[in-house]
This record gives C-alpha cells, sequence and structure tokens, in this order.
C-alpha cells in the first residue's frame, strides 16, 4: 500500500484553499479534520469577550476551532499545515498559540524523522536483534525500517508506544509510556534525559493480532536521541488526530 503514489488536488473550502490528498484515505495521520462552523444564528455575540455583533462588529469563524469571534477575538493568520491550507488562515487567540506551537514539529521535527536514526530493532520476543535505519515516509504515514531486511510500520495501526530514557547516572533507566510523557517535557535532544529506545505495540495490514516492536539506539546516539524525541512529539499529535 505504501508504494501508491500520492497525487494532491487542490480545494477550495469556505475557511480558504487547501492542498489535500486525491484519497482521502492518503490523510497524514498528524492532519485534522476542518471543524463545523458555529451556526451564525448560533452566535449574536463573540465566544470570547461577549461583544454582541451588529452592522459595525462582524463575526469570524475560526478555521481550527470554528467557533464565532469578532476581529480583535480573532485577528491572527497563521498557517495551520495539519488541515493543509495553502496560506495562513485566521483563527482565536487560543487556536493561533497551539498552532504557532505545532509549527516546531512541521518546521524541524518533521525533518529528523523523515531524516532517520538508526537502531538496533527486535521484533517480537526474537532474540535476534538487526541494525536498521528508522524513518518516517514522505507522506508521514509509514516508518519503514531498513537493513538486511525491510519492514513497515503504518503509524494509524501502533496501539501503544514507550520510550526508554537514559538518566543523566549511566546506571540507571526508566521506562516511561506514552500518556506520562503527553503533557511533559521529560525528553528533549539536549537535557539531562535523553530517550535511549523505543518500544511499539502494533497490529500489522490484515490483521488484528497486536505485535512488539522494540528499537534501541546503535553507535550513534546523538542522532538517535533526536529522532526519538521528535517522535515522541510527533506522537502527541498523532493521538490528538486520532481522538477527533
Amino acid at each position: 500500500m505504501s508504494s501508491v503514489p500520492d497525487g494532491k488536488k487542490l480545494v477550495r473550502s469556505p475557511s480558504g484553499l487547501r492542498m489535500v490528498p486525491e484519497n482521502g484515505a492518503f490523510n497524514s495521520p498528524f492532519s485534522l479534520n476542518e471543524p463545523q462552523w458555529v451556526p451564525d444564528k448560533e452566535c449574536p455575540s463573540c465566544m470570547q469577550c461577549t461583544k454582541k455583533f451588529d452592522f459595525l462588529t462582524r463575526k469570524h469563524h475560526c478555521r481550527r476551532c470554528g467557533r464565532c469571534f469578532c476581529d480583535k477575538c480573532c485577528s491572527k493568520k497563521v498557517t495551520l499545515p495539519r488541515m493543509c491550507f495553502v496560506d495562513p488562515v485566521r483563527q482565536c487567540g487560543e487556536c493561533s498559540r497551539v498552532s504557532q506551537k505545532e509549527m516546531e514539529f512541521y518546521d524541524k521535527q518533521l525533518k529528523v524523522l523523515i531524516g532517520g536514526g538508526t537502531f538496533i530493532v527486535t521484533l517480537g520476543t526474537s532474540e535476534k536483534s538487526e541494525t536498521m535505519m528508522c524513518r518516517l515516509s514522505n507522506n508521514h504515514r509509514y516508518l519503514f525500517l531498513d537493513g538486511e531486511s525491510h519492514f513497515e510500520v503504518e503509524l494509524s495501526r501502533i496501539s501503544s508506544m514507550q520510550v526508554l530514557t537514559e538518566e543523566s547516572t549511566p546506571e540507571e533507566n526508566d521506562i516511561h509510556t506514552y500518556t506520562s510523557l503527553l503533557d511533559s517535557q521529560y525528553i528533549s535532544e539536549g537535557g539531562n534525559c535523553r530517550a535511549s529506545g523505543m518500544l511499539l505495540h502494533y497490529k500489522p495490514m490484515g490483521s488484528q493480532d497486536p505485535k512488539q516492536l522494540r528499537m534501541e539506539a546503535a553507535e550513534d546516539k546523538k542522532t538517535a536521541s533526536s529522532w526519538l524525541a521528535a517522535m515522541h512529539k510527533g506522537a502527541k499529535l498523532l493521538y490528538e488526530a486520532r481522538d477527533q
């Protein structure tokens, strides 16, 4: 399936121009659907400052949350790649701050993930390990693992993730589940605590039986740690999009 070309098309929505995959099934797993706009008749006043709308005070819809605001409360135009908008779009204050934070992932972490890192990979409970290059596909939908063998993991079929970290003391190792990392800055690229490995559980295409994949940093630990830190940040967006 990963070999199917990902054609794009330009579409116009009420929120603006979007560059989306021709086949909706090939959307990036990080992407968000456009929200339903709150109907005009249901919002007589700004949903932030409560100022009533009239001929002089016009209403605007935030392109990220779909709520109604006055111009003052919804004046910022911010890029929103998670919804595939071509140009920056109008967003409320809260949504614009979230979108600006996400831009670091799109500007920096995605490039790290696509660039890849080298890991010692163990499948299931096997005692045999293999050194492999792991990278995110250009369409963001797969993890490609290449060594003597090759296989792929579809991000949308990952059910759980654990990150192995190295504390400042070399002898100490802790495993933190994905959920405990969601709202923390525990994993970083340059702090005292570095990511050293990852444990994934996923369901292969056509199967409902979960598989386990263990990845541990190989010789280039700095690059591997940066890749894992980027994956940690991407995981938050991944699960947020899945729960939408």
